[in-house]
């Protein structure tokens, strides 16, 4: 991923944030026959390895799990994004030398990729991403409230995979490229958008 300085974000609890809050991502490998991609909800063990370990899993049908892959494999994760117009600086007022722009935040976890068919793993893997996704729902539904005959046929469709994450590259473009006036107006805009995700991403310009 191309990252300017002024975009580089290399804070580790803030990348680990924007993985938590990251509700799909996207499983990328490089194989003989080219790249395969799968978006996925994966969620990140802190607790394993210097930069975490991600665990997910695929359908058993998706030929991406059967492929060799070649090097390492690639998560991608998204935080907020926004369109930016250039109405919103000042700069355009005063020599009209702007161009819109997009703000965003991605960060990429690289590492070797596992895939695993072991039912007391999938479980465990299966019963985690529920609880990371159920649990700020008033009544959230707990894997063990379906029939366990029923969950273990279910297990036989899916691979699990576990990445331990060797790198991160985070990057946080924020408009840091643009004056304080600009980026005032750029917070503005987006806090006033009709758009959720615009008004999410407006806190996060640094005025």
């Amino acid at each position: 991923m191309y990252i300017p300085p002024a975009f580089r974000d290399d804070d580790k609890e803030s990348l680990r944030a924007t993985i938590r809050a990251a509700r799909l991502a996207t499983l990328v490998t490089a194989t003989a026959e080219g790249l395969l991609a799968t978006p996925l909800p994966l969620l990140l063990d802190e607790s394993e390895g210097e930069h975490g370990t991600i665990y997910g899993h695929v359908a058993k049908a998706n030929p991406q799990w059967r492929a060799p892959v070649l090097g390492d494999c690639m998560a991608i994760f998204m935080g907020p994004d926004a369109y930016v117009t250039p109405a919103w600086y000042q700069t355009k007022q005063e020599t009209g030398k702007v161009v819109p722009t997009w703000n965003y935040v991605a960060i990429h976890a690289y590492g070797p990729v596992q895939f695993f068919e072991d039912a007391d793993r999938l479980l465990e893997v299966v019963t985690r991403l529920t609880n990371l996704h159920e649990g700020g729902r008033a009544s959230p539904w707990s894997v063990s409230d379906a029939p366990p005959d029923f969950i273990q046929s279910q297990l036989k469709g899916i691979v699990g995979l576990r990445m331990p994450v060797a790198r991160l590259e985070g990057k946080r473009k924020m408009s840091q490229n643009r004056n304080a006036t600009d980026r005032a107006g750029v917070a503005s805009g987006l806090a006033a958008s009709d758009r959720p995700s615009d008004r999410e991403v407006a806190p996060l310009i640094l005025v």
